[in-house]
């Protein structure tokens, strides 16, 4: 079972890549764009435009005085130029939406990481499905590609276990 995860987790780090990424079975260029990375990186990663679609990016960028518990208001101009960016780079899809507006609620995302155990999301190295560089630990330079993939060490013991093992 540990062998699947880390497989499905290394899998799905091959996803993005630098400067491209294969995302069912499509290249899909992850654009550089300063204030971008500047802004939204300030306080976690900047996500890759296209795993939210341009209507959830609009609903986020429109609520950050509300930003899943912080306010994460910026100018009025960087506001509209980073949505903007974020809209013509936006996914397509319902799979790439959520109600919540949380990229870890997007059916893209569940789908990816079917095979990662509940207890991984919580472990003291991860904490939460937010915490992508955790495992993707080059994100934060746009590189989400297989080669940056590191499980923390609790999980890394868990490789090898059969899929029935229970702690």
């Amino acid at each position: 079972m540990k062998r699947l995860i880390l497989l499905a987790l290394v899998s799905l780090a091959g996803t993005f890549g630098t400067g491209l990424a294969h995302a069912h079975g499509t290249k899909l260029a992850v654009p550089d764009f300063p204030q971008w990375k500047e802004e939204c990186g300030s306080c976690h990663v900047a996500y890759p435009p296209k795993l939210l679609t341009a209507a959830d990016w609009v609903r986020l960028m429109g609520s950050l005085d509300k930003h899943f518990g912080d306010n994460a208001t910026i100018d009025a101009k960087p506001n509209r130029e980073i949505l903007d960016f974020l809209q013509r780079n936006a996914a397509s899809g319902s799979k790439y939406s959520a109600s919540s507006l949380r990229i870890t609620d997007t059916p893209w995302f569940t789908r990816e990481h079917h095979e990662v155990p509940k207890r991984a999301w919580t472990d003291p190295a991860v904490k939460s499905r937010a915490n992508c560089t955790a495992c993707h630990i080059n994100a934060e330079r746009g590189d989400w590609s297989e080669r940056g993939v590191r499980m923390p060490a609790g999980l890394k013991e868990e490789e090898g276990e059969d899929e029935g093992d229970d702690d």
